[in-house]
C-alpha cells in the first residue's frame, strides 16, 4: 500500500479545520462557531453606561426612582403612626399656643401652651415626635402625636424652621436671624456643625431625589442656596432675577428633576433644575404665593396665594396651571398640608386667625375654623410615608 504524503501547507490547513470543527462541538452555553467561508456578523458597538452617583449613604431607597412621593399614597400609613389619632396641629405665632383640630368635626379640641412665637409644627424623621419651632423663645416643644401631650422644651437657638437629612442622621435648623444652617443630633438636638451663610432669612428647603443636596430659600435677600448634605457645606448660591424677590416654600417635582420655589413678592413660583442650579424661570400663580403641597397621586401641586385668598393647581405632567380656587370670604391661605386620604387640603389663614379646609376634588371650602393669632406652619398628622424630611410634613 502506498502512502501519499500531503504537502506541509495542506497539513496545516487540515489541522486548522479539525480544530475549528472541535470548537463547534463545545457545550451549548457557548457561542456556535461561525460557518466556514461565511462572513462574520457585524459586532454591535458596546455603549458606555454612565456611572450613576450613589445616593446619600444610609438613605432608604426610593420606592419608585421616577416618583419621590411614591410612598405617600392615600392612607398608606406606616405601622409606626397608623394608630395615632388624626389631628391638625396649628402653631399660633402671636398667641404662643398650638390649636389642635379634629378633622372629622372641624372643631378645636385642645389648645397647648408652647414657647414664644411658634412658627411650624414639624414631624421628626422617625415620625414619633412633633416638634414645635418656638422661634423667639429659642426652644423646640415636643408633642407626642399618640397622646397629644407636650413634653419639656429643648433649648435650640433661633429655630425658625426644621428639616431632617434623608438618612435621618441630622436635624437641620433654619436659624433665620442668626444666618446659620445648624446641623444637630435629631434626638437630643445637640449642635453638631454650624454653617454660616451670607444670605438673609434662611427659610424653607427640599432635597434632591438622591438626597445628596438640598435647596434653601433666603426670604429677606431674595436668594437660593444649594447645600451638599453629606459635606454639610454650601456649594451654590444665586440671586433671584426679580427686584424685591421674597422666596418661601420649596418643593421638588415627583421625578426629582425640577425644583419649585414660591415667591410672595414675585407672585408666582420659580422653576429651576436642581442639578444644574441654573437661572430659574418665573411662573405667575397669584398674589403672595407662599405654600406648595403635592397631591397624594403625585399628579398635581396645590399653591397657596396668601395675598389674594386663592389656591392655584399645577399639573406636573402638563407642566402648567390648570385651576384656581377662590376662598369664598377671601383670607390669607399660608402653610399646611394634605389629609392622609388626599381629599382635604388644610391651610392656615395667617392674618385672619383661622384655618381653611378645602376639598381637593372641587376646590370648595369645607370649613373655616377660628384659632389663635397668627396661625402659620400647621401640620396634618399622621400622614402617609416612611420617614419625614421636616417642615410641615415632607415625606418619602
Amino acid at each position: 500500500m502506498t502512502t501519499t504524503r500531503l504537502p506541509r501547507k495542506a497539513t496545516v490547513l487540515l489541522a486548522g479545520l479539525v480544530l475549528a470543527a472541535l470548537a463547534g462541538c463545545g457545550s451549548a452555553d457557548k457561542e456556535p462557531a461561525e460557518a466556514l467561508g461565511s462572513a462574520a456578523p457585524a459586532r454591535q458597538p458596546v455603549k458606555a453606561v454612565p456611572a450613576v452617583p450613589p445616593g446619600l449613604a444610609g438613605m432608604p431607597p426610593l420606592l419608585d426612582p421616577k416618583d419621590v412621593y411614591a410612598a405617600d399614597r392615600p392612607n398608606n400609613l406606616s405601622p409606626l403612626v397608623k394608630d395615632f389619632p388624626s389631628r391638625v396641629y396649628v402653631p399660633n405665632t402671636t398667641s404662643n399656643t398650638v390649636s389642635v383640630i379634629d378633622p372629622k368635626t372641624y372643631k378645636v379640641i385642645d389648645t397647648i401652651p408652647v414657647g414664644i412665637q411658634p412658627q411650624h409644627v414639624v414631624p421628626s424623621w422617625d415620625m414619633k415626635t412633633l416638634w414645635v419651632n418656638n422661634n423667639r423663645g429659642h426652644t423646640l416643644t415636643p408633642i407626642n402625636p399618640a397622646t397629644g401631650e407636650a413634653g419639656e422644651p429643648v433649648e435650640v437657638h433661633d429655630p425658625y424652621n426644621l428639616y431632617f437629612t434623608p438618612n435621618g442622621k441630622y436635624a437641620i435648623v433654619m436659624a433665620s436671624m442668626d444666618r446659620e444652617l445648624v446641623f444637630r443630633d435629631p434626638h437630643t438636638m445637640n449642635r453638631v456643625k454650624t454653617v454660616p451663610v451670607t444670605c438673609f432669612g434662611v427659610n424653607h428647603a427640599d432635597f434632591s431625589a438622591d438626597g445628596r443636596y438640598f435647596i434653601v430659600s433666603c426670604e429677606f435677600s431674595g436668594e437660593l442656596l444649594k447645600v451638599d448634605t453629606e459635606r454639610m457645606e454650601v456649594v451654590g448660591q444665586q440671586k433671584l432675577p426679580f427686584e424685591g424677590a421674597m422666596p418661601q416654600d420649596v418643593k421638588v417635582s415627583p421625578d426629582g428633576k425640577t425644583f419649585y420655589v414660591a415667591d410672595m413678592m414675585a407672585d408666582g413660583m420659580w422653576v429651576l433644575s436642581g442639578d444644574k442650579f441654573d437661572v430659574p424661570k418665573l411662573l405667575p400663580t397669584g398674589k403672595g404665593t407662599h405654600g406648595l403641597y403635592v397631591s397624594r397621586d403625585s399628579r398635581e401641586m396645590y399653591i397657596s396665594n396668601r395675598g389674594e385668598g386663592s389656591i392655584s393647581v399645577f399639573d406636573f405632567k402638563q407642566n402648567k396651571l390648570t385651576k384656581k380656587w377662590e376662598l369664598p370670604d377671601g383670607g390669607s391661605p399660608d402653610m399646611g398640608g394634605v389629609s392622609a386620604d388626599g381629599k382635604v387640603l388644610w391651610l392656615s389663614g395667617r392674618y385672619n386667625s383661622e384655618v381653611y379646609a378645602i376639598d381637593t376634588a372641587t376646590g370648595r371650602q369645607l370649613a373655616k375654623i377660628r384659632v389663635g393669632g397668627g396661625p402659620h406652619g400647621l401640620a396634618v398628622y399622621p400622614q402617609p410615608g416612611r420617614y419625614s424630611l421636616g417642615h410641615t410634613g415632607i415625606f418619602r
